[in-house]
């Protein structure tokens, strides 16, 4: 295949799945920016995880909240645990991989707050461990996932939110992922400061 077919091809594949997510995904994507905003009102913080280009959604996601993403305002509170390096090896030498977020999130979540995962398969042990310690901390999660859901799907409460993405193809996901961590971001900041950046958070 030439190159321009296969950018093309690329192009189009992405086109459909992103169309696809609006019509199936998109009152999710508003429930789930609910869910954050009232947790950050109530004076909670937003976790993330994930694993290799979800790792990097993660601190993508806490950046433009704990910075800016569209209007000049105050920090909002987010933590991407996947930033720490000194930690997340210490916890894989001394204990496991697979523990690498929960244990974090076992001093760090509190009842109220929010655990954003994400990951393409669902099926990272560490993503379901994360889960597992989010649920004892009390804590809602908002999944970002594909494929089938895989084993995160499963341990997932009634008061948990899975946003999956209709497609098998890793990469698909992963674009509409960031697409969708976009939007939340935008309702947040909007929801939270008029536009003419009056701050209405407190």
């Amino acid at each position: 295949m030439k190159s321009l077919d296969l950018v093309t091809e690329n192009f189009r594949d992405s086109i459909q799945t992103k169309q696809l997510a609006l019509s199936s995904m998109a009152d999710l994507v508003v429930d789930a920016a609910n869910s954050m905003l009232t947790c950050l009102q109530n004076g909670g913080k937003i976790l993330s995880c994930g694993n290799g280009g979800s790792a990097a959604d993660a601190q993508h996601f806490s950046s433009e909240l704990l910075n800016r993403f569209e209007i000049d305002r105050p920090s909002l509170p987010a933590i991407a645990l996947t930033t720490d390096t000194s930690t997340l090896t210490s916890i894989a030498n001394d204990y496991d991989y697979s523990q690498i977020f929960s244990r974090p999130i076992s001093s760090l979540g509190q009842e109220g707050d929010i655990l954003l995962t994400i990951s393409t398969s669902g099926n990272s042990a560490n993503i379901v461990k994360a889960v597992a310690a989010a649920h004892e901390r009390d804590m809602q999660i908002i999944c970002l996932s594909g494929k089938n859901g895989g084993e995160v799907a499963s341990k997932l409460t009634l008061n948990d939110l899975e946003l999956r993405v209709s497609s098998d193809k890793t990469a698909r996901i992963q674009e509409v992922h960031l697409l969708i961590i976009h939007c939340l971001c935008d309702v947040i900041e909007h929801k939270l400061y008029k536009t003419d950046k009056e701050p209405v958070y407190v």
